[in-house]
C-alpha cells in the first residue's frame, strides 16, 4: 500500500509543485511554468534511472504540458486547475479494473481477504470520481485559493483518510480470519 501512495503522489507531483509555488508567491504563471518543468524532469529522471514508466506517468506529463501551456498562453489558470480532475477521472477508470489493487498489498492480504481487496479497489475508484467532480466544481469558480485548499486539504485528506480506513479494515479482517482459522 505504501507503493500505491507513493505512485499516487508521483502522479500528482506537478499539481503539488504548482500549488506550493502559488501559495508561496501568489503567481499562477510561475507555478505553472515550474510544474511543467518538474513534470518533464520527473519523467527524464525516471528514464535515466531505467525505471519503467506507466501509462499514468505519461498521461500526467501530457496533461501538465498541454494544460500548462494553455494556461500560460491564455493567462487563465483554470486550465491548470483542471489537470487534477482529469487525472482523478483517469485513475478512477483504471481502478474500475477488478483486482487492480492486488499487486499493491502484501501477500497476507491477497491470501486472506482477496474479496475485500476487490471491494476496496472499487471504493477507491468511486473516491477518485468524486474528487474529480469536486475539482471541476471548484475549478469552475476560478477561485485559486479555494482550489488550492481543495487540492491540498480536501483531496489529499480524503485519500489519506481512505488509506487509513482501508488499513484498519484490512488489519481487522485479517486478524479475525486468522483467529477463526485457528479456532
Amino acid at each position: 500500500m505504501k507503493d500505491a501512495l507513493l505512485q499516487l503522489g508521483t502522479d500528482f507531483l506537478s499539481a503539488l509543485v504548482f500549488l506550493v509555488l502559488y501559495l508561496i508567491t501568489g503567481n499562477a504563471l510561475l507555478g505553472t511554468s515550474v510544474a511543467i518543468a518538474a513534470a518533464i524532469a520527473q519523467v527524464a529522471y525516471a528514464r535515466i534511472k531505467g525505471r519503467p514508466l506507466g501509462f499514468m506517468t505519461y498521461a500526467s506529463l501530457g496533461l501538465v504540458v498541454v494544460l500548462g501551456t494553455v494556461t500560460l498562453l491564455t493567462n487563465d489558470p483554470r486550465f491548470m486547475f483542471a489537470k487534477p480532475a482529469i487525472a482523478h477521472f483517469a485513475v478512477g477508470v483504471i481502478m474500475l479494473k477488478r483486482g487492480w489493487m492486488l499487486r499493491y498489498v502484501p501477500p497476507i492480504v491477497t491470501d486472506t481477504i482477496p474479496a475485500a481487496v476487490t471491494v476496496a479497489g472499487y471504493a477507491w475508484a468511486v473516491l477518485m470520481f468524486a474528487l474529480g467532480l469536486g475539482t471541476i466544481a471548484i475549478a469552475a469558480t476560478g477561485d485559486l485559493k479555494l482550489w488550492a485548499f481543495y487540492i491540498s486539504f480536501v483531496a489529499i485528506g480524503a485519500k489519506l483518510a481512505a488509506f487509513g480506513i482501508q488499513y484498519v479494515t484490512f488489519r481487522l479482517l485479517i486478524t479475525h480470519r486468522i483467529r477463526a482459522a485457528r479456532a
